[in-house]
């Protein structure tokens, strides 16, 4: 039994003494700052109800900024891409307790046809990193696997992560997300398993 405990304790002690992640790094040190913010685009934000959220987009319809868009993801914008190519930004919100606290998005380049290189998820990926770098300021880094065949573009701001990947041959994706509502919806979840 003893031999058993000393294993258990040598292997808890290894994978706690693993180096961190750049990631890991970059998340504690910005949650630990306080840092809060709420800013997404097109003045939403994070925390805005649902009633404010649609009050918001419906401005900017009636300004023609916003659409109704073909796509699962409701909200249509076309954003100034800075390759000047033109793209489509599809987009709607996760609520939780009637709070933005999620933010998809998906990138799509108009002109995309298979075999065009011009217009590669090579290309949109560093296109968008550059949009949201002039939303949000540089500091986006890679995140990813050992074999690199997954990975991310990655920012952490305080409380609001944003996370960029491809999602498909000519898609790429984009979640910013609330951290201090992922922390609530984890402990509820926990605290709701323990009582069952």
């Amino acid at each position: 039994m003893s031999r058993v405990f000393i294993i258990l304790s040598i292997l808890i002690l290894s994978v706690s003494c693993q180096p961190k992640s750049e990631y890991d790094l970059v998340k504690e040190r910005e949650l630990a700052s306080g840092k809060v913010v709420d800013d997404l685009f097109l003045d939403i934000r994070f925390g805005m109800g649902r009633k404010e959220f649609f009050g918001t987009c419906w401005e900017h319809n009636k300004n023609g900024v916003l659409v109704n868009g073909d796509h699962y993801l409701q909200i249509q914008y076309i954003p100034k891409m800075p390759s000047g190519k033109n793209a489509e930004m599809n987009f709607y919100p996760d609520f939780e307790n009637d709070k933005l606290f999620f933010m998809p998005m998906e990138f799509g380049y108009t002109q995309w046809f298979p075999g065009n290189e011009e217009f590669s998820n090579d290309n949109l990926i560093t296109d968008v990193v550059d949009l949201l770098e002039s939303w949000y300021g540089k500091g986006f880094f890679e995140v990813a696997n050992k074999d690199k065949s997954i990975s991310a573009m990655v920012k952490i701001d305080g409380n609001r992560l944003i996370r960029v990947f491809k999602k498909n041959i000519n898609t790429v994706r984009v979640e910013i997300l609330d951290l201090r509502v992922k922390d609530i919806i984890e402990m509820t979840k926990k605290e709701e398993d323990a009582s069952k």
